[in-house]
């Protein structure tokens, strides 16, 4: 049962970083149209290249933000 449950952990761990890949460049095209959107109601007309470069942050922070365990802050210990 040992192997199985190895396996299944696996398979698992594979299919939960697929899925969270997907979220990801879900996340970044969206943070795009919000970029370009934003930056056309202030009046401004930036350049592809600047635009991908603040979704990139900004998804990158949301992110990182996300995974970031913040039970140190809280006071509570698993």
């Amino acid at each position: 049962m040992g192997f199985l449950d190895s396996f299944g952990a696996l398979a698992s761990g594979i299919v939960a970083a697929i899925v969270m890949l997907a979220f990801a460049i879900l996340s970044f095209f969206v943070t795009v149209f919000i970029v370009q959107a934003g930056a056309g109601l202030a009046g401004y007309s930036p350049s592809g290249d600047f635009v991908v470069l603040s979704a990139a942050l900004l998804a990158t922070g949301a992110i990182v933000a996300g995974a970031t365990p913040m039970t140190s802050l809280s006071g509570t210990h698993e």
